[in-house]
């Protein structure tokens, strides 16, 4: 039987009450101070003025009598996961990835499969727990578990960015990679402040239509941007477009997509990756077909990408789950779904019958 309301309200409160026992005052890099006590907050792309007392759009960043605070010091979810999940396609093949992730984000949508933990303080279904661990500790695991990479995933690594940094400090000097998987509501600051940091960076760009950036809480013209000033800021990027049917399909807007991201950079991954009906998408939206993805992947293809990776239906693309030389068109990775059957690129990252750099990360 379901929770009385005042009973889910009853939970939040608490939850709430939890969370900002589970705070620390914001990097200063990351805010503004303004008149009467209020706090610009320059974490992700709505830059929220928080007046005293309230929260930012995201929930989980508020203003206590002038003191804008962040989330520290837990964790709602963690996994060592193949990196191809992320997904990353062009960092270190066939390695595991430790991905933690907190609670909270700053868009609301209805498809999200880490609702329970993104939607924890907006929807009274969402149920998720904070555990209290220390960044070592979560070094620590991904040491234990043989990953070299460790990620902010799972809710929007944008707006817990200072606990992330605090993590990646620690995993740096043992050796290990960082990475964001992130919907790319960002700003130059939180970019700038990330970046001695992070090396990988998944942007989520969920359609190219300002309209339907709106029904997801967001801005398109936000992502864009992020997705400029990443690659300005020799971030390793891939790109990701969830194709949900009636949302994010449309072969004009694919059209308009991939041509930017063409204009970019040609040899930035796209990952346009099938969608299975979850949250409050679950009734009447159907699941992308194969013949979706390929009909994505040959708009992209006369848009001139070069890197073009159909995914969630593993086995059923043929070869366009593996990576090819973009000049001599050689195989050099082969894939099914998240795992590695073959790998051809050394640590030097070339081509091994022409010999052409391929982007990435490889050693």
């Amino acid at each position: 039987m379901p929770s009385a309301p005042s009973d889910q309200r009853q939970r939040l409160a608490t939850l709430k009450d939890e969370l900002r026992r589970l705070s620390a005052p914001a990097d200063p890099a990351l805010i503004q101070m303004m008149d009467e006590g209020a706090v610009r907050c320059l974490a992700c792309g709505h830059r929220c003025v928080v007046q005293p007392g309230r929260d930012g759009v995201c929930r989980v960043r508020f203003n206590d009598a002038g003191t804008l605070y962040v989330p520290q010091g837990y964790i709602a979810a963690v996994a060592c996961d193949p990196i191809e999940k992320k997904p990353f396609f062009h960092v270190l093949p066939g390695a595991d990835a430790l991905t933690f992730g907190m609670l909270g984000c700053d868009y609301h949508c209805g498809y999200c499969q880490n609702w329970v933990s993104s939607q924890m303080l907006r929807d009274p279904a969402a149920m998720s727990a904070a555990r209290k661990v220390t960044p070592e500790h979560i070094v620590q695991m991904a040491l234990d578990c043989g990953a070299p990479v460790v990620a902010s995933s799972y809710n929007e690594p944008l707006i817990t960015s200072e606990w992330a940094v605090s993590i990646f400090r620690n995993a740096r000097p043992r050796g290990l990679r960082c990475a964001y998987i992130s919907n790319g509501n960002a700003t130059a600051d939180v970019l700038d402040f990330i970046r001695p940091w992070v090396d990988a960076y998944k942007v989520d760009l969920k359609s190219f239509d300002p309209k339907g950036y709106r029904e997801l809480g967001g801005v398109m013209d936000h992502v864009t941007a992020t997705i400029r000033m990443l690659k300005q800021r020799g971030f390793w990027v891939e790109i990701v477009t969830l194709l949900v049917p009636g949302f994010s399909d449309d072969p004009e807007d694919l059209k308009r997509m991939t041509d930017f991201l063409a204009e970019v950079d040609p040899l930035m991954p796209w990952h346009v990756t099938a969608f299975h009906p979850d949250y409050k998408m679950i009734q009447g939206r159907r699941s992308t077909r194969v013949e979706d993805l390929m009909r994505a992947v040959e708009i992209a293809r006369a848009a001139g990408l070069k890197y073009i990776y159909p995914g969630n239906l593993p086995g059923a693309v043929g070869d366009w789950e593996d990576t090819r030389c973009h000049h001599c068109s050689a195989t050099l990775i082969r894939r099914r779904g998240f795992v590695v059957r073959e790998n051809r690129i050394g640590a030097s990252g070339n081509c091994p019958e022409c010999h052409t750099a391929i982007p990435g990360i490889w050693a």
